[in-house]
This record gives C-alpha cells, structure tokens and sequence, in this order.
C-alpha cells in the first residue's frame, strides 16, 4: 500500500506544474466528446501529455490529473486506487472527468478505469506500450474505449513550430517551394520528437532512448544483458527501410537463436519506436514466411542509432512517408514480384494505392526502376493511377499501358490537407 501523504505530495506538485501549450496536437473532437474510455497512445515524449491537457482546457468541468511516469510511485498497485479516489475527492471535492497518463505502468489499472466507467466519469488514458494496451483493453474495456494513436510532429506541425505559414500559393511560388525545401531537409534530419525539435539536444535523444531501451524493454520484459539489443537497434537504424529476414539478423548481431531475435524486436515494436513491414501476399503464410523491411517512428533515431558512411536521404524519406501513410491511419505493405513498389495501401480489405519513394528522378536508371516497380504493383491490383514522391519534382506521365503517374513533392503530399 502507497503512502498516503507521499500521493497526496505528488498530486499536488503535478497539479502545480504549469504544462506548456506548445503546439496543438490534432484529435478529433467526436472522440472527446463520446462517453467511452479515451485511450491516448504513442512513444515516449511524443506529446501525449501536452495532448492531455490541451483537452482539459477545453473543458468546462473540474477534473482530477495524476502522471504514473513519476518514480516515487513505482510501487502503485491497483489496490492503490482507492485511496488515489479517496484524496481526489477530499482534495479537489466531487468530479467526474479523470485524467490518467502513463497508466500502463500499473498493473491491472483498467478495472480501476471500467469501474469509473460503469460510475457514468469520463476517463482520458494515456499508454506508451502497445501489448500492454491491447491486452488490457481487451480484458475489461471490450465495447468501453475509444482510441488515438498520436505520433511525433506531422510536417505540418513542425512548419507550425517553426513559424511557417502555408497557403494554396505557396505550393506554386518561387519562393514558397524554395522555403518548403528548405524545411522538409531540415525535417528528414531533425524529425518530429517535440523536446527534440525545439532543443536539437541530442543529449536528450540519447536519454530519451536509454528509457525506452532500459525501462520499456529489458527491465520490463526481464532481459539480462543489453548488447544484443544495442546491437540489433544500431543494425537496424543503419538498414531503416531495406528488407531483412529474422535469420539475416540473426547472423549479423550474432546471436544463436532466431526466435530470440523475433521477440527482442517484438518488445522494441510494442514500444512505438520502430514497426515492421510485411510484403502484400493474398497468402498469410507467404506473408510470414518473406523479408520485412523496418520502420522508425522518427527520424531522428535513425540518424542518431545508426551509421550511414553516405547521405540517407532516400532512406529518410521513405521512412517519412511511411510514417506518415500510419499517421493517416491506412494499412501499408510493400510489394515485391521481381521488382518492388515502396508502399501499397489497402482500405476495407482493397488495395486502393501505390506509391514509390524517391529522392530524385533525374537519372534515367533510377527512373526506370522506380517506373517499373510501380507499373507491376498497378498491374496486379488494376489500379488506374499511381504516386512517386520526390524531393522537388512535379510533372505527369503514363506507364506502358497507359495508366497515370503523378510526380510529386513529398512535402506537398505531406501539406495536402492545407490546400
């Protein structure tokens, strides 16, 4: 049983600490609104506790707030939760709108959370481990919760820190491209990691890194040692975005056991910081069976764990774009038939986009490989029209068969939604 003057010391030093306002992060307001279970996740310091209390400032009501990434309670247990409710209500007198962030860091937290529930409260969760989350929510919160998966700064929200204002003739000025390239180089390096982009410390990735890594992987999951890991993520980040096999990476980081190696990047993936991504077969064992290519959530890991003896740029952008297709909440696959398109995207069970990622088309080998990977995906799904995103280049042409291409810049794909 936790101290009771030790909560009510952290509560009250938590509800003293102004959160600053930041930038405004996106969620839908239906979501808000709705009287399930808010569950806000993503990776640490992605902002989900800036998000918290933007909501709760457009709120009307009082509500109650407690943080669990805080290491005075790292013995909360859910027998706790009683007296948590009992020195809310004698402190801050009767509400009915709760505000719980970094709740996976207690076990069993969600019947505390279905209770409330089932008292008619509003409850805004927040969670920075996906297995966790989705076992939990599956216990007692099935047909009681809404979720929100917020990721780092979109491009958008990066150009709105840094003062950029963007309109429909931006898109088509000298200037205005000029500045949106500017920008987008500055974005494939720095990424979107909130603390990150307003400080450029790497001192802080690197820390921010350690907790994932130490607290999030191997304490949680009980690993003895830490080199294996370290090894796999500084492979992993100097291959973002080229295939791989489970016994490749095996070889290359020297373990002995494949298996091992799947579940090491399964617990790195529950995470957030990377996701993997299956080739589209129609045949799930296929799917299993083939390479998978790896993720980052930011680039700034990529460049900050791996080692690229040349310019990554290509491999950044992809990494941005996929980012951004998950952002957008589509399901993606790559597709590899004798050549590969980057990304195919599937809605309600079709394959409805494809789409190439290239820093440059101006050589005419690189063009052709691009426009053959995309024309063979267009192909075998019949699609009409298809998407290569480059650094700055814009025009339409057609494939051999006549189906439209539309060459475009990333960051006007990455603004759409302004115009």
């Amino acid at each position: 049983m936790i101290d009771k003057e030790l909560l009510k010391q952290v509560i009250y030093e938590q509800h003293e600490k102004q959160q600053q306002d930041f930038i405004k992060r996106h969620i839908d307001p239906q979501l808000i609104a709705c009287p399930e279970i808010m569950v806000i996740s993503g990776i640490r310091r992605c902002g989900k506790s800036v998000l918290l209390h933007q909501i709760r400032k457009t709120q009307n009501e009082q509500d109650y707030f407690l943080n669990f990434d805080d290491e005075r309670l790292l013995n909360f247990e859910v027998e706790d939760f009683a007296l948590l409710d009992q020195i809310f209500h004698e402190e801050f007198g009767h509400q009915r709108t709760y505000y719980l962030d970094e709740i996976q860091n207690v076990n069993q937290w969600e019947r505390f959370a279905s209770r409330l529930y089932r008292q008619d409260c509003k409850v805004f969760v927040t969670g920075s481990n996906a297995k966790m989350l989705s076992r939990e929510l599956g216990t007692f919160l099935t047909g009681r919760h809404v979720t929100h998966e917020l990721f780092p700064f979109s491009f958008q929200e990066f150009l709105r820190y840094k003062g950029i204002r963007i309109e429909k003739s931006t898109f088509h000025t000298t200037t205005g491209k000029a500045t949106l390239a500017k920008y987008l180089g500055e974005y494939l390096k720095t990424g979107g990691m909130p603390q990150y982009v307003r400080t450029e410390n790497t001192n802080y990735l690197q820390s921010l890194y350690n907790d994932i890594l130490y607290k999030d992987v191997i304490t949680r999951n009980g690993i003895n040692q830490d080199m294996p890991i370290r090894e796999m993520m500084f492979y992993l980040a100097s291959n973002a975005t080229h295939p791989y096999t489970y016994n490749s990476l095996t070889k290359a980081i020297g373990l002995k056991s494949s298996e091992t190696v799947k579940s090491y990047l399964g617990f790195i993936e529950d995470t957030y910081l990377v996701c993997q991504l299956s080739k589209f077969s129609y045949s799930s064992g296929i799917q299993l069976r083939s390479p998978k290519k790896i993720y980052f959530i930011d680039n700034a890991f990529i460049h900050k764990l791996g080692f690229n003896a040349t310019s990554n740029t290509g491999s950044t952008l992809e990494n941005t774009v996929f980012v951004e297709l998950k952002r957008r909440g589509f399901e993606v696959f790559y597709f590899s038939e004798k050549v590969e398109c980057d990304f195919l995207v599937r809605q309600n069970g079709t394959i409805t986009m494809a789409i190439q990622v290239s820093a440059s088309l101006r050589d005419a080998k690189t063009r052709q490989r691009e426009m053959k990977g995309l024309e063979a995906a267009m192909q075998a799904f019949g699609l009409d029209e298809g998407l290569i995103l480059t650094l700055d280049e814009s025009s339409e042409t057609e494939t051999s068969q006549g189906q439209a291409v539309h060459i475009r810049p990333v960051y006007r794909w990455l603004l759409e939604m302004q115009e």
